[in-house]
């Protein structure tokens, strides 16, 4: 059976136009005004006046992870579910063998928690963490398996390279076309303020964490980075940007002709430090993150880049623990788990606090949680975009249909959303996955079909 959605506003990375969408078995057959002799078997389906998004693209989820002695509470299963719910179509997940381990191995492991359990289409990021001989000859195989993007960190001691590994790697990266994401942090000044907090007596206090990691020493480990890859001669991924400073050295390293892409998250952009400073444990620890989440005017530096374009993506950077695995760190900040809920909120919150509160067009947004994606991780046309021919991954939005966020009515098993009683302009209406209703009204109607992508090389 054939499906036209008839009435709405399709939404590109360029524009908005009303258009009816043709939907045949798992992609779009035709867009425009296709209605007239529908044949008999077509099912006529009125999204009048709603905005009609190419399938939210997450390109930074953590599920089933393990970290701070305890594992997430999303697994592939609850985490591709609540990302369905709120109109992600695929998440890109990070792969991390452990030091000493085989990319090989940790692309197996990986398989084994994801294959036969998602709700929604999904990818891997590959995480570099040691680098040698043997880890450089795996890189072809990686781009088989479909993997094209990986990652590596400047800060935590299991997953920390050397700067002189971080140039070989990038330089073995770019030659076969691959690209790499960053998380940029200076460990060692991080630990050496952690331990002046704890001498202070600060070591119970959640405001300890900004604290231990101000927005100096992310962007001072940005500019390293990039400095870095101007020598190898590379483009790089900056993931989870928070800040002015981080910006100031983006911009520098773009004046001398480097390829640099930009991710930040909802956190950064709607938030600000002030939730460190609650006198209640349980609702400062829930933010928990690294990098924290900064200023209000470091927010607004964040909108304004995503507006100019200078920041191309935002995705969650999904890493999700409950009250009870926050509370392992009560007596001691450095073991409050952290990561945040993120994946279901996503398109709403970038909905209300960007289009609606005219910070970014609906066309902004299609390129930051769509377009842009699908083209810097190698999915792009397939997903991305509505197009004849595309995957009719569809989310249907309905700008009048407001509703109030509550922990407790999400999907997530993290049991809370950083963004308790936030009231959203309008909300999600329905999501289509390859042709196929998932989502009607809120309700996850689909099952866990999702399949695993293989991706081509960035076309960003």
């Amino acid at each position: 059976m054939k499906t036209i959605l008839r009435g709405g506003f399709v939404v590109s990375g360029k524009s908005s136009r009303r258009a009816d969408v043709l939907i045949n078995g798992d992609k779009i057959e035709k867009l425009g005004h296709v209605i007239a002799g529908a044949p008999w078997d077509t099912q006529v389906v009125d999204v009048t006046d709603c905005y009609l998004f190419p399938g939210f693209i997450d390109a930074h989820t953590h599920f089933d992870l393990d970290v701070c002695n305890t594992t997430t509470a999303d697994d592939f299963s609850s985490g591709t579910r609540a990302a369905l719910r709120g109109g992600t179509t695929t998440v890109i997940d990070f792969a991390c063998p452990n030091k000493g381990e085989t990319l090989a191995h940790g692309l197996k492991l990986w398989h084994e928690k994801a294959d036969g359990k998602c709700w929604c289409d999904y990818g891997f990021h590959m995480t570099i963490d040691d680098w040698n001989e043997g880890i450089e000859r795996e890189l072809d195989d990686m781009f088989a398996a479909g993997i094209t993007s990986f990652k590596m960190y400047l800060t935590y001691p299991a997953m920390l390279l050397p700067d002189e590994d971080l140039y070989r790697a990038l330089k073995a990266l770019t030659k076969r076309g691959g690209v790499c994401g960053f998380h940029c942090e200076n460990a060692g000044v991080i630990d050496a303020r952690i331990a002046e907090l704890k001498a202070a007596g600060r070591g119970a206090d959640v405001s300890s964490h900004p604290q231990a990691r101000p927005d100096c020493l992310e962007a001072e480990a940005v500019n390293r980075i990039l400095h870095i890859a101007q020598a190898a001669d590379a483009p790089v991924i900056l993931v989870h940007t928070t800040n002015r400073q981080s910006l100031a050295e983006i911009a520098a390293a773009r004046s001398r002709g480097q390829t640099v892409y930009v991710e930040t998250c909802p956190q950064y952009l709607l938030l600000d430090d002030s939730v460190y400073y609650d006198p209640d444990f349980e609702r400062a620890a829930s933010f928990v993150c690294a990098p924290p989440i900064r200023t209000k005017d470091d927010a607004e530096a964040l909108w304004k880049a995503l507006r100019r374009g200078e920041v191309q993506t935002v995705s969650t950077d999904h890493c999700s623990f409950t009250h009870a695995q926050k509370e392992m760190g009560r007596e001691d900040f450095t073991k409050i788990p952290g990561g945040l809920p993120g994946v279901e909120t996503r398109g709403e919150l970038i909905y209300t606090a960007g289009v609606a509160q005219k910070r970014l067009g609906l066309a902004g947004m299609c390129r930051a949680l769509s377009e842009n994606p699908a083209k810097l991780y190698g999915l792009y046309p397939r997903k991305g975009v509505l197009a004849e021919g595309s995957d009719a991954d569809i989310v249907v939005y309905d700008p009048n249909a407001d509703h109030v966020l509550r922990g407790a009515e999400l999907a997530s098993k993290a049991g809370y959303t950083p963004f308790e009683g936030f009231k959203t302009s309008g909300s999600i209406r329905s999501v289509y996955l390859r042709g196929v209703l998932a989502v009607d009204r809120g309700e996850v109607v689909g099952g866990q079909n999702g399949q695993y992508l293989m991706r081509e090389k960035c076309m960003l």
